[in-house]
């Protein structure tokens, strides 16, 4: 599934400027602790987030996160945002709660890659 999808499922729109929206997004994810994105996310993945720190775009960056959706209307702040241009990893952002977004994710087909639902 694209990424330009993903945003349309999720009525999310980016936060970084002209990332790319026709990256390919494999799977999916949603988690708060960084500890499960390092343990059960995979490479190509969306993750869905209500994190905004910086240390959401270095943890995903370490585990493949191919973008990061932040739920619930967050707007990650500017190191945030440029720290996630650095490393190429698009921000979207969405008034969707975490549950709702992995529903419609889940709905539309995106799985975890064992065919897991969305959720962590």
């Amino acid at each position: 599934m694209r990424l330009a999808k993903v945003a349309e499922l999720l009525d999310a729109t980016p936060v970084n400027p002209g990332c790319d929206m026709n990256l390919e997004i494999s799977c999916g994810g949603a988690a708060d602790l960084m500890s499960d994105v390092l343990a059960f996310t995979h490479p190509g993945a969306v993750l869905l987030t209500g994190l905004t720190n910086p240390q959401v775009v270095r943890t995903s960056d370490v585990a493949g996160v191919a973008a990061i959706v932040f739920v619930r209307g967050k707007v990650p702040p500017m190191e945030t945002r440029q720290l996630a241009l650095e490393v190429g990893i698009p921000l979207l952002r969405t008034a969707l709660t975490m549950f709702d977004a992995c529903g419609r994710l889940y709905e539309a087909g995106l799985r975890y890659s064992s065919g897991e639902p969305v959720a962590l």
